[in-house]
């Protein structure tokens, strides 16, 4: 009988502990939401460094490759970065640089280095929801949207992910009306972000497909956008992941675009 009791007694403290973590996490606020994402997509460490591969597969089934490699810094936590994307695979795109001054207050900054054409491109803000050299991500993808141009609500979870809700604040500046991302509890990285029309209708689609823990850091390694529309889907595949390397902040100049830091470029 005694047994019994202390049996039925761990059982409920047991039960008690998970059940108070899980409320809490369950009552998370929808602005410490929101910022768990952005810091687990966009701020993973001080700096980074990946060998990326893209694949574009059209509607009839033809592949297109783009690899590079891409440098991050972080100015403050969740603030100011720089990106740094080159370009090395095809040919047709070898030694095309893409670089973005990532600021959280005003418009970013972003630059398109043309080797065929020795030609630096300004990106405008316009253009930040365009094609990033003919694949189905957008150049905003590269550096991720600022969580303060939309409105945010929390819609729906369940035991292991919540539904995030997001709608322009100026819904002239974007193609779309809303999109709805479905974030993971345990990683806060969003699994899978779609966006939906003025009619209702979901025409683009981004997924995680494989995350690794990357020195103790829960690190995409394969997603995929598709869009519905032209019935495209383009691949990404990061290899070789690494944080907190001590980049120097001058690789991130516009000097880097016609000579970018080869030493920074090779995987150590």
């Amino acid at each position: 009988m005694m047994i019994t009791k202390v049996i039925i007694s761990i059982t409920m403290t047991a039960a008690l502990l998970v059940g108070n973590h899980c409320d809490a996490k369950d009552k998370v606020s929808v602005d410490d939401l929101v910022s768990n994402v952005n810091r687990a997509s966009y701020y993973a460490g001080d700096d980074g460094r990946s060998d990326a591969r893209m694949i574009v597969i059209d509607k009839d089934g033809n592949k297109q490759l783009r690899q590079f490699v891409i440098l991050r810094k972080d100015r403050e936590d969740e603030g100011d970065q720089s990106f740094l994307v080159v370009f090395s695979r095809p040919t047709d795109v070898k030694d095309t640089v893409f670089l973005v001054d990532k600021k959280v207050k005003s418009d970013d900054d972003r630059w398109l280095y043309l080797p065929g054409l020795d030609l630096v491109k300004r990106i405008s803000a316009g253009d930040k929801r365009t094609s990033f050299v003919g694949t189905d991500y957008y150049y905003e993808d590269v550096s991720g949207r600022n969580p303060a141009l939309d409105s945010h609500h929390i819609i729906n979870q369940t035991e292991d992910t919540y539904l995030l809700k997001s709608v322009p604040k100026e819904s002239g500046e974007v193609e779309f009306s809303y999109y709805q991302s479905t974030i993971s509890k345990e990683t806060f990285l969003p699994m899978t972000v779609e966006y939906f029309n003025d009619d209702n209708k979901l025409y683009r689609k981004v997924e995680v497909v494989e995350v690794k823990e990357i020195e103790g850091i829960p690190t995409v390694i394969k997603s995929q956008v598709k869009n519905l529309e032209t019935g495209s889907t383009t691949l990404l595949q990061f290899r070789k992941p690494r944080y907190n390397l001590g980049i120097p902040d001058d690789v991130f100049t516009t000097r880097s675009l016609r000579s970018p830091p080869r030493q920074w470029l090779e995987a150590k």
